[in-house]
């Protein structure tokens, strides 16, 4: 029998391996088909997708912490992706949004994520992926909830 308290067995442990494992791989795609880092690659998606976003709105969007999503928005600004202006509501804030350059960038992005993760989720069969999407959603909505 199977020790329950194995760290291997803790389904969190798993998750991030897999998060590991999946951005190693897809680090490596966003390099050299986008010419960005993951954290980047993050930022411009999740501007591309939410837009126009403060910078807590982008960190919270891309799942990274305020400081990484700061540098890799600096990043994106100084290479021309997007643009950041002040915030009518907040006074010391920013918004940012994608530049036509980015713009291109960022369908060239979600276009890599799709293909990475119909190639991660190859193994699982149609059902199986709604099933695990669902399951995940659930999780995530307890967690943010908390």
């Amino acid at each position: 029998m199977s020790d329950p308290l194995k760290l291997d067995r803790f389904l969190t442990y798993r998750l991030h391996r897999v998060a590991r494992l999946s951005d190693r791989e897809t680090g490596a795609g966003y390099l050299a088909e986008c010419g960005l880092s993951v954290s980047e690659a993050r930022c411009l998606a999740a501007i591309g997708s939410f837009e126009p976003l403060s910078l807590n709105d982008l960190a919270r969007s891309a799942n990274q912490d305020k400081g990484h999503a700061s540098r890799s928005a600096q990043s994106l600004v100084e290479q021309g992706l997007a643009g950041k202006t002040a915030s009518a509501s907040d006074g010391r804030g920013v918004v940012l949004q994608l530049t036509r350059k980015g713009r291109a960038v960022h369908a060239k992005t979600m276009r890599l994520i799709a293909r990475r993760n119909d190639e991660t989720f190859a193994v699982l069969s149609a059902a199986e992926r709604k099933t695990l999407g669902e399951m995940l959603d659930r999780v995530g909505v307890a967690l943010q909830d908390r």
